[in-house]
């Protein structure tokens, strides 16, 4: 059998498995498949000439495979040089983003996180009301390929700086479960022990609350952290900000999470973008709690990122503390996280959003 080759496949959209039986078409031994995939996740390598360790006619029989499939076109960094994003440019002149965050050492630790947040589509069909991707409309999904090249490209940067990607999350454009099998692949390519071994607990996934999907997610019993993007404690107040709650209402994504946390034991994270006079009040904290009550759950709260869509704007510290409070004494635990890169609008989609309009 042979393996599907057509112009528009990338050696990130290759597994290891695909990788051997491509070699083998092109009767080269099987050990140098081996040979690439340590080079391309082990020492980052993003073109046919740096693999000096295969022939020369091997390395133009690749040449094809390296055709870019990101380009960088524009990248901004924060004012405390601590947030990149980067806007690429994909081969069908698609746009997407991938925002790099530099965290202070841990207290307990010691450790500097390095967390990287890429995208899984361009656009997104969700049509979060807030969320600058969820304002553009959905474009396409991201081939896995795609996905790892986002990676690939800040581990690149980061190794030049003698630092690593920590953590990666899939909260970029996108939704990662709308784009599941995609999303999948590019998580376990990364993850492979003979490549770039990167640990299953160190990636988190977010989506909107695609009940089938979280209940799949739950069934593979994987250990990559689930994040909930919920933002509501009633129906009312979510579907006007989540279109998609019309289709799965908040008991439908709740007991999704109780049922995901049965199967794998594992927590999850509910994220709630706090909105002035909207959904930062105590008394929507403790609606929030009555809802999640019994649940292995935490709550990362912050203040909303503004878009040119939404006229909402951001909670203010005061409110947000009196949110956080109302929550952990019903027993929910939550943080407040810090905004990163307002000045350089990055938050999911404000960039490419920009450039696109």
């Amino acid at each position: 059998m042979f393996l599907t080759y057509n112009i528009t496949m990338l050696i990130y959209d290759l597994d290891l498995s695909d990788l051997t039986q491509l070699l083998n078409e092109w009767n080269e031994p099987a050990y140098r498949a081996k040979q690439i995939w340590q080079g391309l996740y082990q020492h980052f390598y993003d073109t046919p000439e740096k693999f000096t360790n295969l022939p020369k006619s091997l390395r133009e029989k690749m040449d094809s495979l390296f055709d870019s499939p990101i380009k960088p076109k524009l990248y901004l960094d924060s004012s405390d040089g601590q947030t990149r994003k980067t806007l690429f440019e994909l081969r069908d002149g698609q746009v997407i983003e991938a925002v790099l965050m530099k965290y202070d050492p841990d207290t307990f630790t010691g450790r500097e996180r390095r967390t990287l947040c890429i995208s899984t589509q361009a656009g997104c069909a969700m049509g979060c009301v807030f969320c600058a991707t969820g304002q553009m409309g959905f474009k396409r999904h991201l081939s896995s390929g795609e996905i790892i090249a986002q990676v690939m490209y800040y581990a690149r940067m980061l190794k030049e700086q003698n630092e690593v990607v920590t953590n990666i999350v899939l909260m970029g454009m996108g939704e990662p479960f709308h784009n599941y099998n995609n999303t999948m692949e590019a998580i376990d390519r990364l993850n492979d022990p003979d490549g770039y071994k990167f640990g299953a607990r160190r990636f988190t996934i977010s989506t909107v609350g695609l009940v089938p999907m979280i209940r799949r997610f739950a069934d593979e019993k994987r250990q990559v952290n689930l994040a909930i993007s919920l933002h509501a404690a009633d129906d009312e107040s979510r579907v006007s900000m989540l279109p998609i709650n019309k289709k799965y209402k908040i008991d439908d994504v709740i007991e999704a999470c109780r049922y995901y946390i049965a199967q794998t034991g594992r927590r999850v994270t509910f994220e709630w973008a706090l909105i002035h006079g909207v959904n930062d009040t105590p008394e929507v904290a403790r609606k929030l709690a009555s809802r999640l009550k019994g649940l292995l759950c935490h709550v990362n709260a912050i203040p909303l990122n503004p878009t040119a869509g939404y006229e909402g704007r951001a909670t203010d510290r005061q409110r947000a503390a009196l949110f956080k409070e109302a929550l952990e004494q019903a027993g929910i635990p939550c943080t407040i996280r810090m905004k990163r890169g307002i000045d350089i609008q990055a938050g999911c989609g404000q960039l490419a959003g920009a450039v696109s309009s």
